[in-house]
């Protein structure tokens, strides 16, 4: 072992031996040098070691893009202190008003530098703000029957099922965009969910694993769709069994952007708010679910979501079960329509008539 300094005493020397052996004896003791390693080619290392989403990928380069590296893109671990973290935070607030893009930069740094101190490093992680890394969601928006209907009416033929999966399913978005023939039974009313499609960035798909391993499932339909499907495999799909279900006016795959042009249109005309999104589908999907008698293990099979602590808590869900919940669901939604129908009769019309 080295002295990183040389020491005008013997007495200095000696007292930074003795700090030296307690910190040994602790197990604190690191290389003086240790945090030398420029953090940008650390976090990039970082990325690249870890199993993520290729969506999850997109978000963490733009983040170190546009947040992180411009401040610590060229500093060393150990040049990243508590107080330059607060700066830091503090200025990206004051530039932007997208606070919870600040809360995941914020989130990011601080398990970069908790892998450095796990790779000891850096002996205790700068990001300490309480609270930083929190994202304080708005509340979700839920979207009636009727302003779903109006939503599938106004988006047109092509892309109504979609609407509805998303609403009934309870699908995301990259998962219909992954959906092909032989994944749809219209007999049964079931659909299979094997793989996720998510558009990156860059404007290519990703067909890959579903968000969690829970997401490969079995989708049971509510009856009162029967005849949308059918429609949908006899008008848009693609044909043989590999063929997709969701293609563009060209045939062409999904893609986010048109379709979310076509999204942002229906949506003002279903007299929705400007910041209902696709998920916001999904919300209503779990809140008419659990309505209809669903229970939490349910609407997480239902849905595809994944919980280590549900799977403990809540009861078995199998595909009987599902058919019962698909049941209440279309029960529901026939009675709100038939409600909203009756106030006003001319609304609603069975067949297609979007373009």
């Amino acid at each position: 072992m080295h002295a990183p300094e040389t020491f005008a005493t013997k007495k200095e020397a000696e007292i930074w031996l003795s700090q030296v052996e307690a910190d040994l004896t602790r197990g604190d003791w690191r290389a003086p040098d240790a945090g030398a390693v420029n953090f940008r080619l650390y976090a990039e290392k970082w990325v690249k070691e870890r199993e993520l989403a290729v969506r999850t990928v997109d978000l963490y380069e733009h983040l170190f893009r546009l947040s992180i590296f411009p401040t610590f893109g060229a500093l060393d671990l150990d040049e990243i202190t508590a107080p330059r973290i607060r700066e830091w935070r503090a200025e990206r607030l004051r530039a932007t008003q997208a606070k919870t893009m600040v809360a995941k930069a914020y989130r990011l740094v601080k398990s970069i530098l908790g892998t450095a101190v796990d790779d000891e490093l850096i002996s205790r992680n700068p990001c300490r703000i309480k609270g930083a890394g929190k994202e304080s969601a708005a509340e979700r928006r839920i979207a009636t029957v009727a302003r779903v209907d109006a939503l599938a009416e106004a988006i047109g033929i092509r892309w109504r099922l979609m609407v509805h999966l998303g609403a009934y399913g309870p699908m995301r978005p990259e998962e219909p965009a992954g959906l092909r023939r032989r994944d749809v039974d219209p007999d049964n009313m079931v659909i299979r969910v094997r793989i996720a499609e998510p558009e990156r960035t860059n404007g290519k798909r990703a067909p890959g694993e579903t968000k969690s391993g829970a997401g490969v499932r079995a989708v049971v339909l509510p009856a009162f769709l029967h005849k949308e499907v059918r429609q949908h495999l006899a008008w848009i799909a693609e044909k043989g069994p590999d063929g997709l279900v969701f293609v563009g006016e060209k045939g062409a795959p999904f893609r986010r952007t048109s379709f979310g042009r076509k999204w942002r249109r229906a949506r003002t005309a279903a007299g929705l708010p400007d910041g209902f999104r696709f998920y916001d589908l999904r919300h209503m999907g779990h809140t008419l679910s659990t309505r209809s008698g669903a229970t939490p293990k349910d609407t997480m099979v239902r849905a595809g979501q994944s919980s280590e602590r549900a799977a403990l808590i809540y009861q078995h869900s199998d595909e009987e079960r599902q058919r019962e919940v698909a049941s209440g669901l279309d029960d529901l939604v026939r009675a709100e329509r038939e409600k909203h129908h009756k106030g006003n009769p001319a609304h609603h019309n069975e067949e297609p008539t979007g373009t």
